[in-house]
């Protein structure tokens, strides 16, 4: 069995031999392990992988550390690694970052379940069809955003969706969904924000001459596009490129830095305290 463990508490001594010498006497090997102190809150963050080769279960591990945690403050998280966590997607119009997504699920590289695909439009049924992922077309108006909402809330219920990814998806998140999946919805977007909101920032952003363009992919909380960031990535632009190219860069852009967002959540490397993220490569 092999467990990843992550951490956060006060920062003080001891924590670090505590933990390790815990997994010790379970028979446990540490096969990763990094940690962190925000300095400026006092605070320790700490991701562990460990092995097991006895005949532990994740109930008695967890059984035994509850009893060492209290005396440190800790907030902790255990996972299996063979549990594969089951991703929901929300896509609108712009299918570049579904296909990405799709294509590396398909190819295993993003080690997930995939059980369901929602839309507010039925364009990307399609390429849900094309992948063998069941969709649901939800349309979303100011007149039944709520009534959407309890649907995609009952699809995901349902299909015991444990995060959830915003593949371009045109709508704003209400706090009910966010109340569901706290730090569990990752969003993508250009990082124009806040210089060129609405519609069409690139061509806000050509008109003012940037000299580089990015993406962001972040957690969502109930401030729109503020939440704790997770991946981040930029590239140069110049005079000599036009608006084509600018959105052409940028949704690669998008594609990459959503995907590897995504990645980090799977892999549980990410920890988010006090609206920012604490990333272990």
């Amino acid at each position: 069995m092999k467990l990843t463990i992550l951490i956060n508490c006060p920062d003080q001594a001891g924590i670090i031999s505590t933990v390790t010498n815990f997994i010790h006497t379970k028979g446990g090997n540490i096969v990763y392990i990094d940690q962190y102190v925000d300095k400026e809150s006092a605070t320790f963050f700490m991701r562990l992988e460990s092995e097991f080769s006895n005949a532990l279960t994740l109930n008695e591990f967890k059984s035994g550390f509850k009893t060492l945690a209290p005396t440190y403050q800790m907030k902790w998280e255990v996972y299996k690694e063979v549990t594969v966590p089951k991703m929901a997607i929300f896509v609108s119009k712009y299918d570049h970052c579904l296909y990405d997504l799709l294509s590396r699920y398909s190819s295993g590289e993003l080690a997930v379940d995939i059980p369901l695909i929602i839309s507010n439009h039925d364009k990307a049924k399609n390429i849900a069809n094309q992948f063998n992922i069941p969709f649901y077309h939800i349309p979303v108006t100011k007149a039944t955003k709520k009534e959407a909402e309890e649907k995609q809330l009952a699809l995901l219920s349902e299909y015991n969706v444990d995060f959830i990814v915003l593949a371009r998806y045109m709508q704003i998140v209400s706090q009910t969904v966010i109340d569901q999946y706290p730090n569990k919805i990752i969003n993508i977007h250009h990082s124009f924000l806040p210089a060129f909101a609405g519609a069409k920032p690139y061509h806000a952003a050509y008109k003012r001459g940037v000299k580089i363009i990015g993406a962001t992919s972040h957690y969502v909380t109930a401030d729109l596009d503020e939440g704790p960031i997770i991946d981040q990535d930029v590239t140069t632009v110049s005079h000599t490129h036009s608006i084509t190219d600018l959105i052409a860069k940028g949704r690669d852009l998008e594609k990459i830095v959503l995907a590897r967002g995504v990645k980090l959540h799977i892999e549980r490397k990410t920890m988010v305290f006090n609206n920012k993220t604490i990333v272990f490569i």
